[in-house]
């Protein structure tokens, strides 16, 4: 199993891509061994000993090391395990999330797969809980920086809990967000976390944190941003007199917090 190939080099493109090639269960195999063992050699999840043996008829491993539970699968040890259902439609439905801008709720994963609304709920439910895990991949370039408040319209709200004006996210859920812009090495990248406050040592917490000393950092004129200086170069766009100033914008990270609320809608009406 040395010669299997990396996840990169067979990552489909387009949902065309995907379909036709995940729907050879050899490929879907194949591409969950580059995944899981990038260096192809295929080690216990148990023990990590690499002395195995492949079952090829059952698709199997078998660990020389390992006194009980000797066998093994490619699944065991991820979010498919226990699971009856292929790893074609898994990896589908996984391509499927995370290229939809809007967010796919389980009953349009049901049409597309072909299985129960009640699966595709299940599907979701585990491929989103793996999205939450965390990342040690750091931001450098051109970073754009951001919050915003996650919640329901005042009109929704008991009136004991509306805001008056000029406190639209008192009792919403604050998110900051950190935005790394394309370059020719990858595509853009986006970084959230909630926070408790939007005081000064909690929204510059993440962005020192997160992003390389000596990066370009663009925010809007919240003052909690103030004294980024000294490790980035940072730049304030102030929306009270314009949007952008060359590339001195947080453009793309508004754009992302209109896509992500929809998708929230879209999840919450039809979950």
């Amino acid at each position: 199993m040395n010669d299997t190939p990396k996840p990169e080099e067979t990552l489909p493109q387009t949902l065309f891509e995907a379909i036709r090639y995940f729907a050879d269960g050899d490929n879907a195999f194949r591409f969950m061994i580059g995944l899981r063992w990038p260096d192809g050699i295929v080690r216990c999840p148990r023990c990590h000993h690499k002395d195995v043996h492949f079952l090829k008829t059952r698709q199997i491993w078998e660990c020389k090391t390992c006194v009980t539970k000797r066998q093994f699968s490619v699944k065991v040890g991820t979010i498919f395990e226990d699971s009856p259902i292929s790893l074609d439609k898994w990896l589908c439905a996984i391509w499927l999330l995370v290229n939809a801008k809007n967010g796919i709720s389980s009953y349009e994963l049901h049409r597309s797969l072909g299985v129960t609304q009640k699966t595709g709920w299940f599907m979701l439910q585990r491929i989103r809980l793996a999205m939450q895990t965390g990342s040690f991949v750091t931001f450098k370039g051109q970073v754009e920086a951001d919050e915003t408040y996650i919640g329901a319209k005042a009109r929704y709200m008991h009136k004991n809990r509306r805001t008056g004006v000029g406190h639209a996210g008192l009792m919403k859920t604050p998110i900051q967000g950190l935005l790394e812009r394309a370059s020719e090495s990858h595509h853009s990248r986006v970084k959230l976390r909630v926070l408790r406050t939007n005081r000064k040592t909690e929204i510059q917490e993440m962005v020192r944190d997160i992003v390389e000393h000596g990066s370009a950092v663009y925010t809007d004129s919240l003052r909690s941003y103030d004294d980024l200086n000294d490790n980035y170069a940072h730049e304030v766009v102030d929306h009270l007199e314009s949007y952008a100033r060359g590339a001195v914008h947080t453009n793309g990270l508004e754009n992302f917090w209109s896509l992500f609320k929809r998708a929230l809608k879209r999840h919450l009406r039809f979950r």
